[in-house]
This record gives C-alpha cells, sequence and structure tokens, in this order.
C-alpha cells in the first residue's frame, strides 16, 4: 500500500509480481471446487506470503526466493472434531508469530488453532469470546499478530480482542459497532439478523484497519455505492 499523504483518506494498491499466479497454483493439483476461496494473508520475518483458503481447507505458502507455491500438508487430526460439512465455515484468518502459525476455523465450531511450521502439526487450540457475545459459539472473521499479542476479528460481536494465545487470556477488547453502524457507514447484509460486514483486520502500534465484505450489497443511506471500505481507527 502506497500512502498519498499523512491526512488522505486514498492510498494506491501495488500487485506483487509473479505471486500466486494461474500456473504456480494449476501446479499443485489440489483445487478440488474449480476456484479458491481465500479468507486470510500474513507473512513471516522471511517474506513468504501465506494464504487461508476456506473450501478446501488449505494453507498455502508463496516463497519469494524461487517464486513457488507450496501446498502445507499439516496434520489437523487433533482438531478435527470443531470442522464443519459447510464449506464456508471453515479458514478465517491467519497470522504467525515466529515458527507458529495460527489459523481461525470461523464458525460450527469456532476455534483458533496452533500450528508449529517446522512440524506441521497442532500444538494448540482453544476459543474466546467477546464479554457481551449473544452468540452460542465465538465467530472469527480475520487474525492478526502483532507486538506480543494475537488480535480476532468479531464480525457479529463488532469486537477485535487482543490475546495471549499462550494463556489462553483475552487481554483487551475493542468494540467498533458505534463506528460500523453509523448511518453513512453501515451497508445491507445478505441475512437480516446478520449484522456484520467487517472481515479483514490489520495492526500497527496506533491503529486498527478494518475492511468489510460487503458481498457486492451497496450502504444504507448511499444504495449506489457497493464499494468496499477500508477503515482506519485509532
Amino acid at each position: 500500500i502506497r500512502f498519498h499523504g499523512e491526512n488522505d483518506s486514498s492510498v494506491d494498491l501495488e500487485q506483487i509480481p509473479d505471486c500466486f499466479t494461474p500456473a504456480q497454483l494449476a501446479a499443485l493439483h489440489i483445487n478440488e471446487h474449480g476456484r479458491y476461496d481465500c479468507e486470510g494473508v500474513t507473512e513471516d520475518d522471511q517474506g513468504r506470503i501465506y494464504l487461508c483458503e476456506e473450501g478446501d481447507r488449505l494453507i498455502m505458502r508463496w516463497d519469494p526466493r524461487d517464486h513457488t507455491v507450496t501446498n502445507l500438508n499439516i496434520d489437523w487430526s487433533p482438531v478435527e472434531k470443531y470442522f464443519s460439512s459447510d464449506r464456508n465455515a471453515a479458514w478465517e484468518g491467519i497470522a504467525i508469530h515466529g515458527s507458529t502459525l495460527y489459523v481461525a476455523n470461523e464458525r460450527k465450531w469456532g476455534r483458533l488453532i496452533a500450528v508449529d511450521l517446522n512440524s506441521l502439526k497442532v500444538t494448540d487450540d482453544f476459543a474466546l469470546r467477546a464479554s457481551h457475545s449473544i452468540w452460542p459459539e465465538p465467530h472469527y472473521s480475520d487474525l492478526c499478530w502483532h507486538d506480543g499479542a494475537l488480535f480476532a476479528l468479531m464480525r457479529e460481536d463488532h469486537v477485535i480482542l487482543k490475546i495471549d494465545p499462550f494463556k489462553h487470556l483475552a487481554l483487551a477488547e475493542y468494540n467498533f459497532a458505534k463506528m460500523e453502524l453509523a448511518p453513512d457507514a453501515a451497508y445491507h447484509t445478505v441475512v437480516p439478523l446478520v449484522v456484520g460486514v467487517m472481515e479483514g483486520l490489520a495492526v500497527t502500534d496506533r491503529y486498527f484497519w478494518l475492511c468489510t465484505d460487503n458481498n457486492g450489497l451497496s450502504r444504507k443511506q448511499h444504495p449506489g455505492d457497493t464499494r468496499p471500505t477500508l477503515f482506519k481507527c485509532a
């Protein structure tokens, strides 16, 4: 991302060349359903980029040194009991700290899973909920690692949780409902009872960046505007 200025509200997005190209993906011979439903992205300290794909529960890694894509053959057996047959209720967020990869099982049942990237084995799993949640289980929509903590975006609760993944503790809770549901920002939703449209999270020292997945629907006060929105929140 290239910002136009400190206080400018627009940015330019620059494509990374030769990254997850059709040819690189075709060489894997792993796509069973004709398309990839990528729901999370992160980068490790070697500049390798990871995608979590929901439909087939894939974790793929692109290496900038040789421009290859690898499907990580992770042993999910310790957490398969949380997996749903719903192909739209799987991986929804990925983050990395050192040699540990964190991936969020979105719902049915929501779970945060830690994987050792050296052994490709699950080392831990747990679930945390927003304090005011009315839902029977947590619903995760993205993850981010920053400054020694794991951050989880809880779409339906309008909350970001700051998490100590070693102690399975929520350290802080940031509620963005007032911002998301403000008349000028609120979107129409596919399902009336589903009011959250935030599906992207990035964290810096000073800001949360939140991005919508509004499924092509418009904002309520702007019926002609179906663009997604990137929110910068102090």
